[in-house]
């Protein structure tokens, strides 16, 4: 009976749940496979002071902080970077791949950004690449678009990508603290970083909605090329005012082929409290996608964590063994498309939706008078004037929903109304998504 030999590559979160899989369900795996995946190395700095519990199950294997040790290593034919980020991790994956070794990573940020480069690479050198781990860890919404629905085109996906920020946006709106407050308990719980930007101002996602649009579309879409607002500027009071508009408000990714081309974007959005994303709580992430042909589908689950993402982890593990075994390190391309092709996205201003304008002012009279006078200047239809009770006239918020209008008709508008000497801060503008479906 054949086994493939495994090198694991980072200790951290992913890498001690993939390795505690590896353990717990040896047996399973093997029973499934027909052979054995073996751990024949695993690499960590953290072995240089204090050995992590995890690394005690496999006492047998090749200890080091090192990880050319690793890719090097002749019994490793299938090298799992876990490391993260887009320097060091680049070098393990290109020297595994020059070593003649299949790579299975988690990397979010690298493969957004050089992920064809590196499937270049690996075709040429004949071995697998896989990366399922890589967005919403717990969902395989990879095997999805790869496989699952590939027969269809994607007319429309929408996703929540960072369960940081789903978490953020949930306990605000449960509880009515404000983001500050969440955020330092997110940190505490372990859901956020110490440097929390790469969650709430959108980096995270914007990495994960870059790989879904060539996974959907098979386009090479630069993520720095992708529309991008955090959530910093969300306050309870907006779920005030959404929830009696019928909405909440979730941090969305989201592509959609128009007749103007393909629309991405990464921001916060009302989104209607009758849809299916609105009752995705806590650190969950969610992905509904709409195709021509097969309509509406929807994945739901957890979006990282080491167990989720361990499982992600050990399924292309597994996925990547069967095709060494069987000899076929291209039966089909990690991102579902032979070739991707370059592309940029349309701008953001092409998109049209009804809006969400929240603004804080010194009360006195005729402001909405002057914010409707630069709203018709723009041809832009006031629908509805909300405001909730409120004693301090010298910092009172209330909404203005808008009739359908084009992103730069708001956007020129919002600078506009920017620059009135009764705002106490520029007018926060979020676009309300339609019913999904």
């Amino acid at each position: 009976m054949p086994s493939i030999g495994v090198g694991i590559v980072g200790l951290g979160n992913v890498g001690s749940g993939t390795l505690s899989i590896l353990h717990e369900n040896a047996r399973q795996i093997q029973e499934k496979l027909g052979f054995e995946l073996v751990v024949k190395a695993i690499c960590s700095r953290s072995l240089a002071e204090r050995e992590p519990a995890v690394a005690r199950l496999f006492p047998d294997v090749l200890r080091t902080t090192r990880w050319q040790d690793v890719v090097s290593h002749p019994g490793v034919r299938i090298v799992a970077e876990l490391v993260g980020g887009t320097g060091v991790a680049a070098e393990i994956v290109s020297e595994a791949i020059r070593h003649g070794k299949s790579v299975v990573t988690a990397n979010k940020e690298l493969m957004a950004a050089e992920g064809p480069r590196i499937w270049d690479e690996a075709i040429r050198a004949g071995i697998c690449l896989a990366m399922e781990a890589s967005v919403a860890g717990g969902i395989p919404i990879h095997a999805v678009l790869r496989e699952g629905i590939s027969g269809d085109r994607v007319e429309a996906l929408i996703g929540i990508l960072n369960g940081t920020c789903n978490y953020i946006l949930t306990e605000m709106e449960r509880r009515g603290e404000p983001l500050d407050v969440i955020l330092a308990e997110a940190q505490r719980l372990g859901y956020a970083e110490a440097d929390p930007s790469a969650d709430i101002d959108g980096y995270d996602a914007r990495s994960k909605l870059s790989i879904l649009a060539a996974l959907a579309y098979g386009v090479r879409v630069l993520p720095s090329d992708i529309y991008l607002e955090g959530i910093r500027r969300i306050s309870p009071m907006d779920f005030s005012y959404a929830h009696r508009l019928g909405h909440t408000i979730r941090l969305v990714g989201t592509a959609r082929q128009t007749d103007a081309g393909l629309l991405l974007a990464v921001r916060p959005a009302l989104v209607p409290l009758s849809t299916i994303l609105a009752s995705v709580d806590g650190a969950y992430n969610a992905i509904w996608v709409k195709g021509v042909h097969g309509a509406d589908t929807f994945y739901y689950g957890k979006g990282a964590g080491p167990q989720p993402t361990g499982v992600a982890v050990v399924s292309d593990l597994m996925r990547v063994a069967r095709e060494i075994v069987n000899g076929s390190p291209e039966r089909v391309s990690p991102f579902a498309h032979d070739r991707l092709r370059e592309y940029a996205p349309i701008s953001i201003h092409h998109q049209v939706r009804p809006y969400y304008l929240r603004f804080r002012v010194v009360d006195r009279p005729g402001i909405i008078a002057a914010l409707a006078a630069i709203l018709a200047s723009a041809h832009i239809s006031l629908e509805a004037v909300l405001q909730e009770p409120c004693t301090n006239k010298q910092d009172l918020p209330f909404v203005i929903t808008l009739e359908p209008s084009s992103e730069r008709a708001v956007r020129e508008a919002v600078e506009k109304m920017s620059g009135l000497d009764f705002l106490l801060e520029p007018p926060l503008a979020l676009p309300m998504e339609p019913p999904l479906g």
